[in-house]
């Protein structure tokens, strides 16, 4: 049975992160990423799909993410996971945040790809520090929950205090009812390690280790 629940738990972080993202960056964007975008917007996704192909093929991270969820979700285009897998790893390694949050779960849930736990963990982890209050979160209940990893409550609050940080709309009580559970000394331990998050710099698992 506890199996079950985590495992549902884990399709509901899949479907919250895998969201279509269509917006136009702060940054110059290739033509082909904005005609996307526009066409997206007007429901054509069989253009949103040519166009976010060619932006994702020169290299624009944007169209990569996009890309991967066309391809994630089956709009414009058959629906292909080990395709959706590619582009959003594509994106992660540019510093995507959502593509690595997104990435993570694909590992977490083998979708597209060998379920791979500790790839999972680390890029959560990577969207996490960046400012990705779900994946924080989702490393929460992980670790505080001990499904699919060890369970951890210096860890669990720590991360807890990055979605509290990221304004996580569950922080508060997640907190709350971790604290309960811990001695002053894992407190302690967990706000030291929060604190030394926040001074080093975030690394990305990247090439996986095969």
């Amino acid at each position: 049975m506890r199996y079950s629940s985590c495992r549902a738990r884990r399709a509901h972080w899949i479907t919250q992160f895998i969201g279509l993202s269509l917006s136009f960056s702060a940054v110059t964007a290739s033509a082909d990423y904005e005609d996307g975008v526009n066409a997206a917007f007007a429901g054509d996704y069989d253009i949103a799909f040519r166009e976010f192909s060619l932006a994702a093929q020169q290299g624009l991270d944007l169209a990569q993410y996009n890309l991967a969820i066309l391809y994630f979700t089956g709009q414009g285009v058959d629906q292909d996971y080990r395709q959706a897998f590619r582009w959003t790893e594509a994106a992660a390694v540019q510093g995507h945040i959502n593509a690595q949050a997104n990435l993570a779960s694909l590992y977490l849930e083998g979708t597209g790809v060998i379920r791979d736990v500790d790839q999972a963990v680390s890029w959560f982890s990577a969207a996490g520090r960046s400012g990705h209050a779900s994946a924080a979160m989702t490393l929460t209940v992980m670790y505080r929950d001990g499904e699919p990893i060890g369970q951890d409550f210096v860890q669990a609050h720590a991360w807890a205090q990055v979605a509290q940080r990221e304004a996580h709309p569950e922080s508060e009580k997640v907190l709350s009812g971790l604290e309960a559970r811990m001695s002053r000394e894992q407190l302690r331990s967990a706000r030291r390690l929060f604190a030394r998050w926040q001074i080093e710099p975030v690394k990305l698992p990247w090439p996986p280790e095969q």
